[in-house]
């Protein structure tokens, strides 16, 4: 009898306190990336096999959210750190390429494009960066309670191996990197920044998208498990190690 009372307690508490949240749990399901200090700065150059990076592990971009299209891009990152600066590189095994979006803070996520949604300020997780970059290296850089200017969208160096402009759609198979370095000095500007170092962790997500083609997609790293998912739900986030 007293195993089940304290069976019957058990249960009832968990589901108090699943009506507590109104989407499931996510803690479970998020991944954890651990990533490594740069002792010198990377050169910005897009080449996903050089030296600096052969050394750091990759994940991959692998959940959808909405519907799965027809063809899956295959698509893997890698972020690192230095001092000043946080680095990543994505290489995209992608098909239905379109980018015809030029001008910076404009809508590049319609165009075949990669994403790093982030929280730098461990004390508020909800607060957080979205950067979104074409395959032609056009950015886009928001935050939550106050918009970046245009000129500090300059201050993120980006390789890219596509053209700038991709239009008509590469139907074909092609493989394409994108490598950026962006200052954190850039980022300060706009909230509090709790410092890569050992042992911290930031909230993360990378996504990979691409609407104005025949072959629509929204893909994330770590899973969206709410009823109208969406790439803005930091409660959602994985989460970055720095080592």
């Amino acid at each position: 009898m007293r195993n089940i009372i304290i069976l019957f307690i058990t249960v009832v508490s968990v589901a108090f306190k699943d009506q507590d949240s109104p989407y499931p749990l996510p803690g479970a399901k998020a991944p954890t990336y651990t990533i490594k200090h740069q002792r010198m700065p990377i050169v910005i150059d897009g080449n996903w096999n050089k030296k600096q990076w052969r050394r750091i592990k990759a994940v991959e971009v692998t959940d959808f959210i909405r519907e799965i299209p027809n063809f899956r891009p295959r698509t893997e990152v890698k972020m690192s750190y230095d001092t000043a600066n946080i680095y990543v590189i994505f290489r995209v095994h992608d098909r239905y390429v379109r980018c015809i979006t030029k001008e910076p803070d404009g809508p590049v996520w319609k165009d075949a494009a990669v994403e790093l949604f982030f929280c730098p300020d461990t004390t508020q997780p909800d607060q957080y960066f979205n950067l979104e970059i074409n395959c032609g290296g056009t950015a886009l850089l928001g935050y939550r309670s106050n918009k970046p200017d245009k000129e500090d969208i300059s201050t993120i160096e980006i390789a890219h191996s596509l053209p700038q402009i991709v239009d008509p759609e590469i139907k074909e198979p092609v493989v394409w990197t994108l490598e950026y370095r962006l200052p954190l000095k850039t980022l300060s500007k706009y909230c509090h920044i709790t410092r890569p170092q050992k042992g911290v962790t930031w909230k993360v997500n990378f996504c990979k998208i691409a609407e104005n083609n025949s072959n629509p997609h929204y893909m994330t790293w770590s899973p969206i498990d709410a009823p109208n998912p969406s790439f803005h739900m930091p409660q959602f986030f994985g989460s970055v190690v720095f080592k």
